[in-house]
């Protein structure tokens, strides 16, 4: 394996990560067993249900947090484990951070007096988001777990989802998401191809690498903050994948396999405001973009 893209990955992993991307590293590539990623992740978990402790490393301090929450609900459901009494507590943390709509906020004013992103602004009365909302219930959609909170949740998310006018990636990213897991399999379709036209009408996409400083960055992101295909349709079965033709598509994958660096990790392109967050992150990206590549095909040995 010496040299290939998941050797040096590897080697990167065991140099730089956190013990949960180290196990998760091991499920996902050596064949290694669920129960320790399990075991990591609970190392995040507190009392009321609820993940904090830098677990989404931009948010820093003890807080229960929706991000944090949903980063583990990600976790939980790439091993196969988002499901009986564990989703069922979860569901109770969200039902009691939800906003007045039933929904989620980006963050809850617990996070105040915690160093915190300054792109992640705390208020009193935090409004309902669809960038928090949307993945959550549609995992949670997506591995059957039924709660009292997802009823108000789906519906703020339909709503938020079929109002999209203006959008950018992230939230378009919280809209695939949701559509993703929903039930409604026909209402989903319906709604992703018109968030297909907004993505392409919106230039909130790049489709060819080469020219990336053509194409603008939304208002608030980081320069060369860019979102391409891969990034909507991280697996071939994602309602975004309809969005992009195959030429698209290898582009982008090719481009996600040349941003490997020689230290074998992949690049954080959001902004960064602290040492210690651009170190936790890139791990976790790196774990991602490993995942995103073998799911479309790339072969990484």
């Amino acid at each position: 394996m010496a040299g290939t893209p998941l050797a040096r990955a590897e080697r990167f992993v065991w140099l730089t990560a956190r013990v949960l991307e180290q196990r998760r590293f091991a499920y996902h590539f050596l064949g290694a067993a669920a129960e320790p990623v399990e075991a990591a992740l609970t190392a995040y978990l507190n009392e009321d249900s609820g993940y904090g402790h830098a677990l989404e490393p931009d948010l820093r301090g003890p807080a229960s947090q929706p991000l944090h929450t949903a980063h583990a609900l990600r976790v939980l459901d790439s091993i196969g484990r988002c499901g009986g009494l564990r989703a069922e507590r979860i569901c109770r943390y969200l039902t009691n951070v939800a906003t007045r709509e039933g929904a989620l906020p980006v963050i809850h004013p617990s996070q105040r007096g915690y160093p915190t992103a300054p792109f992640i602004p705390i208020v009193s009365d935090p409004p309902s988001e669809l960038l928090a909302t949307g993945p959550v219930v549609g995992l949670l959609h997506r591995n059957q777990v039924w709660h009292a909170w997802l009823f108000r949740a789906t519906d703020f998310c339909w709503a938020a989802v079929e109002g999209l006018r203006k959008s950018h990636p992230y939230e378009i990213q919280a809209a695939v998401a949701f559509l993703d897991g929903v039930p409604d399999r026909s209402r989903a379709e319906e709604a992703a191809d018109r968030l297909g036209r907004l993505v392409r009408e919106q230039r909130l996409v790049v489709l060819d690498p080469d020219r990336s400083d053509e194409y603008p960055v939304a208002a608030g992101y980081a320069p060369g903050e860019y979102h391409h295909p891969h990034d909507y349709a991280r697996v071939p079965g994602s309602l975004a994948r309809r969005w992009f033709t195959d030429e698209e598509m290898d582009r982008s994958l090719d481009h996600l396999a040349r941003e490997q660096q020689e230290d074998g990790g992949w690049p954080v392109r959001w902004r960064q405001w602290a040492p210690s967050t651009a170190l936790e992150w890139r791990p976790v990206v790196t774990v991602e973009a490993l995942r995103t590549l073998r799911a479309h095909g790339r072969v990484l040995r």
